[in-house]
């Protein structure tokens, strides 16, 4: 399958299509819009039935086919908001908080994407380790520690470092992450019992949600003048080059074809669900609609038409 295949395959998604389709009821103001509370039930079940599937895995998988992706998790979490945050600070000339709060995004991982890129990768017939899932519970809280670290000194406003760390350790989504990551690695064969509800209706839960993230990414391209032509096009440049380290090094960590390709995503993916929380608590001063615009109206949709496609053939290529 070459690389026109693989983006038609992509785009012809149910998930892919129904947030297009968010996007076009928005922009033809339609009233289409879930309840917060069913937005809110529906991310969580996502986050829940991730960590679940993760956990499962991670309690089968060897310990020395784990640690090289393990490590390659905590490093990439850890630096990758560093670059991106010199990025904006030098070319960008943005302030340090502001910087900062972009930067925690870009160096977190937007869950969504992550699964996007397993229901392409379903489609297309490549597999991929199982414990790949876990490791998300694993980038996602890193990035968000080092960028609040970067702004501290400049920020006159920031919170206590203990309600800060409450936030980004006891936040929803983390604590949905971690705590079914647990659940999956003790409960074993067990979880058996939930796979009807967590595993068969998943893709299907996930297309709504996206229908209700396309009409939300729609309604923030608004802020797109106050994002300013130069987060623009870091919003699209800055996944392709995550994208590309996160392939090298998933390679290198020994993971295949297909876990290269997630990896990779994973990397380039901006937060959305956690990082803006933890942000909004530790960073008041920051600017909402440049972190917000960015990761959602720009990055998000990108990676999930275009850059998926573009990362696997870079694990492709890595893997020739």
């Amino acid at each position: 399958m070459d690389s026109l295949d693989l983006v038609r395959l992509n785009l012809a998604s149910p998930m892919v299509l129904g947030f297009v389709l968010g996007i076009v009821a928005t922009l033809l103001k339609s009233e289409l819009k879930l309840p917060e509370a069913l937005h809110s039930g529906l991310s969580s079940y996502l986050l829940l039935a991730i960590g679940l599937k993760g956990g499962g895995e991670l309690a089968k998988a060897p310990l020395d086919e784990l640690s090289g992706p393990l490590l390659a998790t905590l490093a990439i979490g850890v630096t990758s908001p560093i670059w991106c945050f010199a990025a904006l600070r030098t070319f960008g000339k943005l302030g340090v908080v502001d910087a900062a709060a972009i930067a925690a995004h870009y160096g977190s991982v937007s869950v969504v994407t992550f699964t996007a890129c397993g229901t392409f990768l379903d489609g297309a017939q490549v597999g991929y380790e199982g414990f790949m899932s876990a490791l998300v519970a694993f980038l996602e809280v890193p990035a968000i520690v080092v960028a609040i670290l970067l702004a501290r000194r400049a920020s006159t406003s920031a919170a206590p470092w203990g309600e800060t760390l409450r936030e980004v350790l006891g936040g929803k989504s983390n604590l949905l992450l971690c705590g079914g990551v647990a659940i999956g690695a003790l409960a074993g064969p067990s979880l058996e019992q939930v796979k009807p509800f967590f595993v068969d209706p998943f893709k299907g839960v996930l297309t709504l949600f996206l229908i209700d993230m396309g009409a939300l990414a729609a309604r923030r391209l608004s802020d797109l003048r106050a994002a300013g032509g130069f987060l623009a096009g870091f919003a699209l440049v800055m996944p392709l080059v995550n994208g590309a380290i996160g392939a090298m090094l998933g390679e290198f960590a020994g993971l295949s074809l297909g876990g290269t390709t997630i990896f990779a995503t994973m990397v380039a993916s901006a937060s959305y669900i956690a990082a803006p929380v933890a942000v909004r608590i530790a960073l008041p001063e920051a600017n909402p609609a440049l972190y917000l615009t960015s990761s959602l109206a720009i990055t998000f949709p990108f990676n999930l038409t275009v850059g998926i496609p573009v990362y696997h053939a870079i694990a492709r290529w890595l893997h020739a």
